[in-house]
């Protein structure tokens, strides 16, 4: 009868998933936060719907696993690799400065080095599994801050490594030195090991079983990879969560990458929504009230301070003042392997019960303001980049406009992708003057490399239009993997110029009307193309052609 109950229990907590999350997400409210509430709202300190979160708990840590493997899946080596400014020098911008800031405020407020130093470990690691879920619901993966902001996690997620071994030293434990030096080279190890497994090994066995055609032996053999990998990594002191995130990872290092994904897909957002689920279950609402004011001022602290710290170092990359706003409202919360590292210190005596306790709770809430900060962030960006004497106190302009730049009957290309390049070959080729522009510098020293004229700057502040000579564009193109920013750019470039055509680029059909009524002349979808791409290739197979295609 246990099993039934149990059965009972998570129908209740699927149930009030469904409902709290369906009826905040009318309201505007994102889904992640949603389904945190709910957890809160049903767990046995609120509603007492579920008395037993045991349960919820362990499936909440297979969520947590499949959520870090699909992350792992969709990354792979390669795009690590173009990540790798953004991993090293974003992430130890981030990690070393929110360390360095939190330990000396905790010192100053009369903590020992060793309990300061791992308060900074624990402010410094954000949400990877909440960050990375809402900028992929938002399409913004891609786009800049997006970039910045999954290198900066995959840095942060590699850090909780040392950070777990650097906790008996910190809490003054006899004789760990070498131990902490073994682990190291052991964790070293093993990541090297990753990196091998990730060209022989796990492809070699994939293929073995696709060769099979059995659907079902290839979905086992990849959750066997998965959870066999993470569980072997746990092994050697390496959090599930992260060893499962290096398991999808070795996956996305062979052909079988997508097939994977597809698999694992709705089987992972079940299972992650049960871990966002547990995260509102951890918040006890009595104890909430009973220390609402410190658990407030600490969280704020961490915000704010988050948020200071990510938005100077995007200063610091000569990044768009856009681009830091939001990837510091992206990143300013504390994250799930947080939990790690305080089970990691757990009867250690690092940090004291009622510290630990408030912190708990200011972790949870911060992650429970998370998705309200993404979807706002952009909403923020927009108002300070319209303050001009801010960007200039800042000294976050983006660089002047070489003279040599077309100024009228030209096209503007915003964003020199795979698609803005195409545009800018063509335009060049017809005869006319073209110029990309850029908050990519890599992309701007493509440009250049190819022959296209290309500068640095942000597209969606009037300066840089000016500076572009936007009012007498022949023509101006977007095709910025930003869907929100491409909106903001298209008002901004209306503006400049009201009488320009304006071709906006985006992946969704339902984008379309929101661009249009920004003031694009025209909206190409990446669904309608596809679409139409795929249509026509059918009736070429059969015989017809583009002629034959009946009119929709």
């Amino acid at each position: 009868m246990h099993e039934f109950d149990f059965l009972g229990e998570l129908i209740i907590v699927l149930g009030s998933a469904v409902l709290v999350a369906t009826v905040l997400r009318r309201a505007g409210i994102p889904s992640i936060a949603g389904l945190i509430l709910a957890g809160m709202l049903a767990g046995p300190t609120a509603l007492g719907l579920v008395d037993d979160t045991h349960q919820v708990e362990i499936m909440a840590e297979v969520g947590i696993v499949l959520l870090l493997f699909g992350i792992g899946l969709e990354l792979s080596l390669s795009h690590m690799r173009r990540l790798w400014n953004a991993i090293l020098l974003g992430g130890g911008i981030q990690v070393g400065a929110t360390i360095l800031c939190t330990a000396l405020a905790a010192l100053w407020f009369g903590m020992t080095p060793g309990p300061a130093v791992f308060l900074g470990f624990i402010v410094a690691v954000s949400s990877t599994a909440i960050v990375l879920r809402g900028l992929s619901a938002r399409g913004e993966l891609d786009a800049p801050h997006g970039r910045l902001a999954v290198g900066i996690l995959i840095f942060q997620d590699l850090c909780v490594v040392p950070m777990i071994l650097a906790v008996p030293f910190l809490a003054g434990q006899d004789g760990t030195t070498w131990e902490i030096a073994v682990a190291a080279a052991t964790g070293l190890a093993i990541l090297v090991g990753v990196l091998v497994a990730a060209n022989r090994t796990v492809p070699y066995i994939l293929a073995f079983v696709a060769r099979s055609r059995e659907r079902e032996l290839f979905v086992l053999t990849v959750f066997l990879v998965c959870f066999g990998i993470a569980w072997i990594l746990s092994m050697a002191g390496i959090s599930l969560a992260l060893g499962a995130f290096l398991a999808g990872l070795v996956v996305a290092g062979s052909e079988f990458r997508h097939q994977a994904m597809s698999d694992l897909i709705p089987v992972r957002e079940a299972f992650a929504s049960l871990f966002f689920v547990s995260v509102g279950m951890l918040l006890d609402v009595s104890d909430v009230l009973a220390h609402l004011l410190p658990t407030l001022g600490l969280c704020g602290l961490i915000l704010v301070g988050k948020f200071v710290i990510v938005f100077v170092m995007g200063l610091i990359l000569r990044l768009p003042l856009r681009v830091a706003i939001q990837s510091a409202a992206t990143l300013c919360q504390i994250g799930e392997f947080s939990f790690v590292l305080l089970n990691a210190a757990s009867g250690t005596a690092l940090l004291d019960a009622g510290l630990s306790h408030n912190l708990l709770l200011a972790i949870i809430l911060s992650m429970l303001l998370t998705p309200i900060a993404i979807a706002f962030a952009p909403h923020l960006a927009l108002g300070v980049t319209r303050i001009p004497w801010l960007n200039r106190i800042l000294d976050a302009e983006p660089p002047g406009i070489d003279t040599h730049e077309p100024h009228s009957d030209h096209v503007i290309v915003a964003g020199y992708g795979r698609a803005g390049r195409e545009v800018c070959h063509a335009a060049r080729d017809a005869g006319f003057a073209c110029v990309a522009v850029d908050v990519n510098v890599d992309n701007v020293r493509r440009a250049h490399a190819a022959g296209d004229l290309a500068v640095y700057g942000d597209v969606t502040q009037t300066e840089v239009l000016e500076e572009l000579g936007c009012g007498d564009a022949r023509l101006v193109v977007v095709t910025i993997n930003d869907t929100r920013a491409t909106e903001i750019a298209v008002r901004a470039i209306r503006r400049a110029a009201p009488d320009a055509p304006i071709i906006a680029r985006t992946l969704y059909d339902m984008d379309e009307s929101s661009l249009r009524v920004a003031g694009a002349t025209r909206v190409i979808t990446a669904e309608a193309t596809t679409s139409d791409v795929v249509v026509d290739t059918c009736l070429k197979e059969l015989g017809g052609g583009d002629g034959d295609r009946p009119a929709r």
